[in-house]
């Protein structure tokens, strides 16, 4: 599978031309929790020939290149890139620093540079309070739920949990974010539902676990009134970001 995103992505380039400067997986396979049947998520910044960014028609900022059972591939522009490290977009930062990657580049390394200094401890805390709210409420009310979905509520949390007490930007695997100190009962219980998970297939309902949606509904309460006491974090400036945009057109 991976030779077939890889080619994936070198069509990609010549058809849209374009060039990849970072590609690589997104979701359960990043985060090291995959079921047997999980797609695969390839999420990769793109740039295109300096010219094409001095149009007055601008060009969209997507590629939306594949959406089926088994690949979801889709890039940002980098321009839109730059735009999201400013905003402190915790999805990128997730991309950024995913596990696995198809390509990267030394180009998107000095990007990375620029951009990880726009990290903001109060974006990443809201999408991922935000995240784990969503999912509780849609998800975790029912007798039976699927077990991905706990996942889905724990993973942002423990992200929170991370960037509270280490103030720097969060790992993506699960396994590193339960490195973490835990009630052990609820340790016990978390890697009981991942060793059903991982035999299970991705749409299975399974028994709700307590322990584990307690925590979650506490853990939601508590970053929701941790959020109104945080300040806003954002760097206001945009130097160093277009700084290192007219640097990698340069390169191209």
């Amino acid at each position: 599978m991976k030779r077939e995103i890889i080619d994936k992505l070198t069509e990609i380039e010549k058809r849209e031309n374009v060039t990849v400067l970072h590609a690589v997986e997104s979701g359960s396979r990043a985060w090291g929790v995959e079921s047997p049947d999980s797609d695969y998520d390839v999420r990769f910044i793109y740039v295109r020939p300096k010219n094409e960014y001095l149009r007055i028609q601008e060009k969209r900022d997507v590629i939306e290149w594949q959406l089926d059972e088994v690949l979801d591939i889709n890039g940002w522009d980098l321009k839109k890139t730059l735009a999201q490290f400013h905003k402190g977009n915790a999805t990128l930062f997730e991309w950024a620093n995913s596990p696995v990657v198809y390509k990267t580049t030394e180009l998107w390394r000095e990007i990375y540079n620029a951009g990880s200094q726009y990290f903001s401890e109060k974006a990443a805390l809201y999408h991922y309070y935000g995240t784990a709210k969503s999912t509780c409420k849609q998800y975790l009310q029912e007798e039976y739920v699927r077990y991905k979905k706990y996942i889905y509520a724990l993973r942002p949390l423990l992200a929170c949990r991370f960037i509270e007490e280490y103030h720097s930007i969060p790992p993506v695997r699960f396994d590193k974010l339960l490195l973490q100190k835990l009630p052990q009962e609820l340790a016990e219980n978390i890697d009981r539902m991942l060793e059903i998970k991982a035999q299970s297939d991705e749409k299975d309902l399974k028994p709700h676990m307590p322990v584990i949606r307690e925590y979650i509904e506490n853990e939601i309460m508590r970053y929701e009134r941790i959020l109104k006491e945080t300040a806003d974090d954002r760097k206001p400036d945009w130097e160093g970001l277009d700084k290192v945009f007219l640097w990698a057109l340069q390169q191209i």
